[in-house]
């Protein structure tokens, strides 16, 4: 299904953006990796060269591109490269995000400004620069890693810098859902039921404690690539849940995805 498409992703040399790569690289896809760690960071481990590496032993190809999403002229570059090395752009996962549960008072200009820049615009600037490419394609598809746009107290007033950013994320997916659907360019995002182990995860929120009480990247891995599947548009302009995905394709026992076999999971925010 994916042999020789190429894929434009954003923060995949760790975590959830590299469990995605890695899997679509070993279906055969190319993998354009957009991400800024050239440099190993032991607490957060991989680089876009190691990451790259791992993805072409899985049986893809890949490119490493230093990017910071922050700033255009590295999104335009990457981009550049990425077409130079594989003729093209079939899919564009938005991943890279930044995260910040604090209240109004605790947020700082800066860090408001760095959410905003990366989930928000980098999201947006990402997607404009490699529409031309997804035009060209005859199975183009956007998919963003934000939640289902559920406009709860609970969601909006304990960190509400943060949730207007994942929110913005989704609202971009379903308008590009509408925008784009002249040209047959699918756009949806994709979001975990329960929580899932990253480095975000043990270092800035929960610790091991929560990285126990939570699901392996895999899950996801799995439910974009169904998603990416689909062709004629049959998925588009729509929020989906990893469950639902894998459900809808016959997968309900999921008990191979925990981190810990048999423990009680922790339900992720926005669901």
């Amino acid at each position: 299904m994916f042999k020789n498409k190429t894929v434009f992703i954003t923060g995949a040399s760790r975590g959830i953006g590299k469990a995605i790569a890695l899997e679509l690289a070993s279906q055969g896809a190319n993998i354009i990796i957009a991400s800024k760690s050239t440099e190993e960071d032991p607490r957060l481990g991989g680089t876009i060269f190691s990451a790259a590496a791992e993805m072409e032993a899985a049986g893809g190809k890949a490119i490493g591109i230093k990017t910071d999403i922050r700033f255009e002229e590295q999104i335009i570059e990457a981009v550049g490269q990425g077409v130079a090395a594989f003729g093209g752009i079939d899919f564009v996962i938005n991943n890279a995000s930044a995260i910040a549960l604090t209240n109004t008072e605790q947020t700082e200009a800066k860090r408001f400004d760095l959410i905003h820049d990366i989930n928000v615009r980098g999201t947006f600037l990402v997607t404009k620069h490699c529409l031309p490419h997804l035009k060209k394609s005859n199975h183009a598809h956007i998919l963003t890693l934000s939640p289902p746009i559920h406009l709860l107290p609970k969601w909006l007033g304990p960190h509400v810098a943060y949730t207007m950013s994942k929110f913005n994320m989704s609202m971009m997916a379903l308008g590009w859902a509408e925008e784009f659907k002249a040209q047959w360019i699918s756009s949806n995002a994709l979001w975990p039921r329960t929580t899932i182990d990253t480095a975000a995860v043990r270092n800035l929120l929960g610790g091991e404690a929560l990285a126990n009480m939570s699901r392996k990247p895999a899950i996801l891995a799995d439910a974009a690539c169904f998603i990416l599947a689909k062709q004629n548009m049959e998925y588009t302009g729509q929020t989906f849940i990893d469950e639902e995905i894998l459900a809808m394709e016959g997968i309900t026992d999921l008990s191979g995805y925990n981190v810990v076999p048999g423990a009680q999971l922790y339900q992720d925010l926005f669901v």
